[in-house]
């Protein structure tokens, strides 16, 4: 009886801490390299730099974009864009043509 009390109290001195250092184990494996950890949380920090870094210049092409279409709409067509528009469509995209004007008679 003393023998089965003793191994009884060993056991139960060794189970809890035993199972206390196995719950702290996998909870700190997956707070450091779970799916939602912190090296997962450092990726997704450097995706969502990158994704705003590319926000920023679509909303900055964006806003050029706009800023040319209220340039072209009926009413206040501005000289300039006109001409440029009209010349990249005589010439055409290709690097290295040159546009000669002609004199107006």
């Amino acid at each position: 009886m003393r023998i089965r009390h003793s191994v009884t109290r060993f056991f139960g001195i060794l189970v809890i801490p035993a199972v206390s250092a196995a719950a702290v184990l996998y909870f700190g494996y997956y707070l450091i390299w779970g799916t939602r950890g912190l090296i997962a949380l450092d990726d997704v920090s450097h995706k969502l730099t990158a994704q705003e870094q590319q926000l920023a210049s679509l909303a900055d092409q964006r806003s050029r974009l706009e800023h040319r279409i209220k340039l072209l709409q009926d009413g206040a067509e501005d000289p300039d864009l006109v001409e440029e528009l009209a010349r990249e469509q005589m010439v055409g995209s290709t690097p290295g043509q040159i546009a000669v004007p002609r004199e107006r008679h």
